[in-house]
C-alpha cells in the first residue's frame, strides 16, 4: 500500500499531523503499536487529570463545612472506582481518537513501525507477521517513556513509574516520591489528598525546578501546608525492596536519612523511545537520544521527519501537536512560521495550580534584560476569597525599555486556565500598558493578571 504520509505514533503529534495531512488532502496512514492517542491520552496527560479531579471533589467533601454544609459521615476514598474512572475517561479519549481516523479517511495500522529504506515502513503485527508500506513522507512521533535511574530500577511492584501509579491494585498507605517536576508532583498531591503518607525527594534546591524561584518556593508551603513530605537538596541513593516495605536511603545535607514507604515513585523524567525503528540502517542522526531535525522536523535522510518527545524541545502534549501540524503544513507546501519554543506555556495540575510562559525573573535577568515585576496575590482576589482558594499569585515580567512582555508565572486556583491570555499576549507582541488597559471581568481569578501587569507599573489599585 502507497501513501503519501505515513506517521508513526498515535500520540498527540502523531494523530495531529495526521489529521492536519488529511485536511490538506494528503493520503495518510497512521501506525500505532498500542492504544490509539498514545501515552498522553491512555496513561498521562488525561487520565492523571481524572485522578486529580477525584481527589479535589474529596478534598471538597472533607472541607464542605467551610463553605457551610453539613455532610453527614465522613467521606470515604472507594480507591479501585477512583482509578476505573480515570481508566473509562482514558477509554473514551482513545475511542474518540478512532472516531476522528474515520471520519478524516485515515487508515489505522497496528503494529510496530521501522523504517525500512528509502520511504519504506515495515510494520510488524501482534501475530509476529510484517508488511511493508510506502510513503513519499514519514514522520516519526514515537514519544517516550518513564526514564530508570541506575540506582533506582523500576520492578513495577514496589518501585514503579507513572504508568503502574495510575493503576495500582490498592492504596499505598506510604510513598516516596522521586521528582519533582509535574508528574511527581501530580502523583504527589494525589495520593496525598486521599490519605496516602507522601515524602518527596527532590535534588535540585526546589519541587518544580523548572519554574520561577518565587513559584517553587510558594508551591513548596502549600504542599507541605497540605502535609506532604518535602525534602530538597536530597538523593535517592539505594532502595532495599526486600522487606515488606522499601528501605529508601536519602543522601541529604545533614547526611544520609532512611526511609520506609510501601511504594516508590520514580518520576524522574522521560526518556525517547528511538529503539528498533531503524534509524542506524537509514541513517537518520540522532544526539543523546534526541533526533536531530531542521525548524520544520525535516531529519538529515530525505522525505523522514520526527516531532514530539523524540526531538529537541520541551516534552509537552501541546508542543508535539503544534510541531505536527507545522511539519505537515511544511510538508504540503504552506508556509508555517516556526514554532517559537519560548512561547510555551508548561502546566502543572496539582492543587494549588501551577502554570507559566517565557522567562523566569533570573532568566530574563541573565538575558540582558532590565525588568520590571509585578505581582498580584490571590489573597487580595475577591473571586479566589468567594471560592476559598487564597493560595498564590501572578507574577509578571516586563522589558523596562520596551514594555515587552517577557514571561508570566502563577500559582493557585485554575491558573493553568489562565495562562492561555499570555501566551496570546506574546504572540502578539502585547506590551504591559496594553494588559493594564484591557478590561477584565471582576471578579474573576483572572484579573489578577492585569492587576500584575498594573504592580509592574505602580498602578495596581486593589493591593
Amino acid at each position: 500500500m502507497s501513501y503519501d504520509l505515513i506517521v508513526i505514533g498515535s500520540g498527540p503529534g502523531g494523530y495531529v499531523a495526521a489529521i492536519r495531512a488529511s485536511q490538506l488532502g494528503l493520503k495518510t496512514a497512521i501506525i500505532e503499536k498500542e492504544s490509539l492517542g498514545g501515552i498522553c491520552l491512555n496513561w498521562g496527560c488525561i487520565p492523571t487529570k481524572a485522578l486529580l479531579k477525584s481527589a479535589q471533589v474529596f478534598e471538597y467533601i472533607n472541607h464542605a463545612a467551610d463553605y457551610g454544609i453539613k455532610v453527614n459521615g465522613a467521606g470515604e476514598v472507594d480507591f479501585k472506582a477512583v482509578v476505573k474512572r480515570s481508566r473509562d475517561v482514558a477509554e473514551g479519549m482513545s475511542k474518540g481518537v478512532q472516531f476522528l481516523m474515520k471520519k478524516n479517511k485515515i487508515d489505522v495500522i497496528m503494529g510496530f513501525g521501522k523504517l525500512k529504506g528509502k520511504g519504506t515502513v515495515e510494520v510488524k503485527a501482534a501475530d509476529g507477521s510484517t508488511k511493508d508500506y510506502t510513503a513519499k513522507s514519514i514522520i516519526l512521533a514515537t514519544g517516550g517513556r518513564s526514564r530508570e535511574l541506575p540506582n533506582l530500577k523500576q520492578d513495577g511492584k514496589k518501585i514503579i513509574g507513572y504508568r503502574q501509579a495510575m493503576v495500582l491494585p490498592q492504596q499505598p498507605k506510604s510513598l516516596v516520591v522521586v521528582g519533582s517536576g509535574a508528574i511527581g508532583i501530580e502523583f504527589a498531591y494525589f495520593y496525598n489528598s486521599i490519605g496516602t503518607k507522601v515524602t518527596v525527594v527532590e535534588f535540585l534546591p526546589n519541587v518544580v525546578p523548572l519554574e520561577d524561584e518565587e513559584v517553587s518556593k510558594q508551591l513548596e508551603r502549600s504542599l507541605k501546608k497540605q502535609g506532604i513530605n518535602i525534602m530538597t537538596n536530597s538523593t535517592v541513593e539505594s532502595v532495599d525492596t526486600a522487606g515488606d516495605l522499601c528501605k529508601v536511603s536519602v543522601k541529604t545535607a545533614k547526611g544520609t536519612e532512611v526511609l520506609e514507604a510501601e511504594i516508590v515513585l520514580s518520576a524522574v523524567g522521560v526518556t525517547t523511545n528511538l529503539e528498533g525503528l531503524g534509524l542506524e540502517e537509514t541513517g537518520v542522526k540522532t544526539d543523546k537520544g534526541k533526533v536531530l531535525v531542521d525548524d520544520y522536523y525535516k531529519t538529515n535522510v530525505e522525505g523522514v521527519y520526527a516531532i514530539g518527545d523524540i526531538v529537541k524541545g520541551q516534552a509537552l502534549a501541546h508542543v508535539a501537536s503544534a510541531e505536527g501540524i507545522t511539519c505537515v503544513e511544511k510538508i504540503a507546501g504552506l508556509n508555517p512560521e516556526p514554532i517559537n519554543y519560548n512561547n510555551i506555556p508548561g502546566c502543572t495540575y496539582c492543587s494549588p495550580e501551577v502554570a507559566s510562559v517565557g522567562y523566569t525573573e533570573k532568566a530574563a535577568k541573565e538575558a540582558g534584560y532590565e525588568v520590571k515585576i509585578g505581582k498580584f496575590p490571590f489573597s487580595a482576589s475577591g473571586k479566589a476569597s468567594a471560592a476559598g482558594a487564597k493560595d498564590g499569585f501572578v507574577k509578571v515580567i516586563f522589558d523596562a525599555k520596551y514594555g515587552e512582555f517577557l514571561g508570566a508565572h502563577m500559582v493557585g486556583n485554575n491558573v493553568t486556565e489562565m495562562i492561555a491570555e499570555v501566551v496570546t499576549a506574546r504572540k502578539l507582541e502585547t506590551t504591559g500598558h496594553e494588559i493594564i488597559k484591557s478590561v477584565h471581568p471582576h471578579p474573576t481569578m483572572s484579573e489578577a493578571v492585569m492587576e500584575a501587569a498594573a504592580a509592574a507599573y505602580g498602578e495596581v489599585i486593589h493591593i
